[in-house]
């Protein structure tokens, strides 16, 4: 049985990203150059080992550069018992839409790493 990654839109995250966590498992120096404002820095490779950090009962929304690993990531969150969703297009879309991106490491646990 196939199971289909729950997937929303940048539309949707911009009018959900304050309901819920919004993780990009990109690495640091995608992150640093352009991600969606409020996003956390989780790396693809380091998601699994700070699942705790997460909150439960708030939605997570994955973003990556163009919709693939937040796939897998979200995938792994759903296993996991999370209410997660891939960003379809990630932040390509995001920006395509027009909208901001911030730049630096402004946000997330990676931050002070």
């Amino acid at each position: 049985m196939s199971r289909t990654t729950p997937e929303i839109d940048v539309q949707q995250l911009a009018d959900a990203a304050d309901r819920g966590t919004v993780i990009d498992v990109r690495e640091p120096a995608e992150y640093v150059a352009g991600h969606v404002p409020g996003a956390l820095l989780v790396p693809m490779g380091q998601l699994s080992s700070q699942l705790g950090d997460l909150d439960r009962e708030r939605p997570v929304y994955v973003v990556c550069a163009s919709g693939n690993r937040s796939a897998a990531m979200t995938d792994l969150l759903v296993v996991a018992g999370y209410d997660a969703y891939s960003v379809a297009g990630g932040t390509s879309a995001w920006a395509q839409s027009g909208r901001q991106l911030a730049t630096g490491l402004d946000a997330g646990p990676a931050a002070s790493a």
